[in-house]
């Protein structure tokens, strides 16, 4: 099964090599193995295309120095959870005698963290001369400790500014005495599908490593959050590689490299970069209140499909169906309605539902937003006050556990979710997400994509739901749930540790 995984040497459970061979293309015109008497005009590229690739030494030259290296490190207690890639250490050879790669492995990641502890590799590039540096949320965001070590060796402890895991992006800061070395940040919205960029990080240790690539794809989703928008990259990504700039040929920073789509682990040519155009938005905010607030709509969405365009007599599956006004939202005081297609959102259309949430969010709160709706087949515009979202429902989005959660992570069944775990976007209940090793809910069985319907015989539709009847049962010594899995539905029971 294909997974979506992030690029830090301590990957998280959602979901991220080779160096770069160019070929010289230039004429063969000594090897004519086919005999087809071309001429050397004939054989020449097509018209408007350089006959060999641009060297990208001059980028790497001047953008290296900018990029730093993250390491981090934990303390792990009780919810302590083994991550994808492992950091190798000292343990018995299967084949006999001495580990071959034990030494290779302790010159890069040095001796296994002590019991208790968990270390974390990642990338990251400095955006002022007095230490404010980007990088992923998922690189630093349970860190205990964070060492920043620069392109000249020098290293520094580093604080965190601020986070956002919304968007998986942190600005940490570093205390210096003299300037350091910038990277530009360009836009986003500029680069085109084949252009060339560049990605520099720290992969499994090695730092400095430049790789190249194209630009593969823009505003893909893949589940890594409500304002998906990433940019697909060939350029080889690889774990430790998070939190590094994506650059383009003029080396402004483009995008953070964030996930890669991979069975093994490893880079298969399909790489996943934050716009750096969103990122600016974000750490601007971090840098002067460490946090971000984000305009607040109050309604719950849904794709449109082609089955439900069809009943909603639309030509074509376009919008965002709302399947869910939230009580005294400022969507509900609006006049907003179940069953209502949003097409556009202050005049920018509406072609996919993930296409909204980043839209309301970038709204600041308070401003009044145009919303474009079809209802009962007919076009009709309200007028929108934007709230700001409540930490209550933040925390609902973000899947955030309970006290007495029994060893799972639950989260309320949002489109990219159900996209993730390929769910009925109709479906009741909130969906697992994640599962302790050696929880109670592991040896129950219970598994991420798992669909909780109810909680002791009562109905949960929300994450608030979720955890007041986990709070009614912090007593009890079982756990009855009513989880749906594909098209069956079964009962779980959990029986508390010891």
């Amino acid at each position: 099964m294909h997974t979506f995984q992030f690029s830090s040497h301590r990957a998280l459970a959602v979901a991220l090599l080779a160096g770069v061979l160019l070929w010289d293309t230039s004429p063969l015109l000594a090897l004519d193995l086919f005999g087809s008497g071309k001429s050397e005009e004939q054989a020449q590229a097509p018209a408007g295309r350089s006959s060999s690739l641009p060297s990208l030494s001059d980028t790497a030259k001047h953008a290296s120095p900018a990029v730093v290296n993250i390491s981090t490190t934990q303390k792990v207690e009780r919810r302590r959870r083994t991550p994808p890639f492992p950091m190798p250490g000292p343990g018995p050879n299967p084949f006999g005698g001495e580990d071959p790669f034990e030494e290779f492995f302790r010159r890069f990641f040095g001796d296994r963290p002590p019991p208790g502890q968990q270390r974390s590799l990642g990338s990251g590039f400095i955006v002022s001369e007095d230490g404010y540096i980007i990088t992923n949320n998922h690189v630093v965001g349970d860190a205990d400790k964070i060492t920043v070590r620069l392109s000249d060796k020098e290293e520094y402890e580093a604080k965190v500014v601020g986070s956002d895991e919304k968007t998986d992006i942190a600005l940490i800061k570093i205390n210096v005495k003299h300037p350091l070395p910038v990277v530009p940040l360009g836009k986003s919205t500029d680069i085109q599908v084949g252009d060339w960029v560049m990605a520099i990080g720290n992969p499994f240790g090695l730092e400095q490593t430049v790789t190249a690539g194209i630009v593969s794809a823009k505003g893909r989703v893949i589940g890594a959050g409500p304002y998906d928008d990433f940019i697909q990259t060939d350029a080889s990504i690889n774990p430790g590689n998070s939190g590094g700039p994506l650059l383009n040929l003029k080396g402004e920073v483009v995008g953070i490299n964030s996930a890669i789509f991979s069975q093994s682990g490893g880079n298969i040519g399909i790489g996943f970069a934050i716009p750096i155009d969103l990122a600016k938005s974000v750490v601007t905010q971090l840098k002067e209140k460490g946090k971000v607030t984000r305009g607040w709509l109050g309604v719950a969405i849904q794709s449109v499909t082609p089955e439900l365009a069809k009943s909603f007599g639309l030509k074509e599956p376009t919008g965002a169906l709302v399947a869910e006004v939230t009580k005294d939202g400022p969507a509900e005081k609006a006049g907003l309605e179940r069953g209502d297609i949003i097409t556009a959102f202050n005049e920018t259309p509406i072609k996919d539902s993930h296409e909204l949430p980043a839209l309301v969010a970038q709204t600041p709160v308070g401003n009044k937003a145009e919303v474009t709706v079809l209802r009962g087949g007919k076009e009709k515009t309200v007028t929108v006050k934007l709230g700001e979202l409540p930490e209550q429902q933040a925390k609902a989005e973000r899947g955030e556990e309970s006290e007495e959660s029994w060893g799972m992570t639950v989260a309320s069944l949002t489109a990219e979710l159900a996209r993730r775990f390929q769910l009925e976007n109709d479906q009741k209940g909130v969906v697992v997400t994640e599962v302790e090793p050696g929880s109670p809910a592991e040896l129950a069985g219970i598994q991420p994509g798992d669909v909780v319907e109810e909680v002791n015989r009562q109905p949960v539709s929300s994450v608030e739901d979720f955890n007041k009847a986990m709070a009614d049962a912090k007593d009890k010594e079982t756990l009855l749930l009513l989880a749906r899995r594909g098209t069956f539905t079964s009962f779980f029971a959990l029986r508390k540790a010891g």
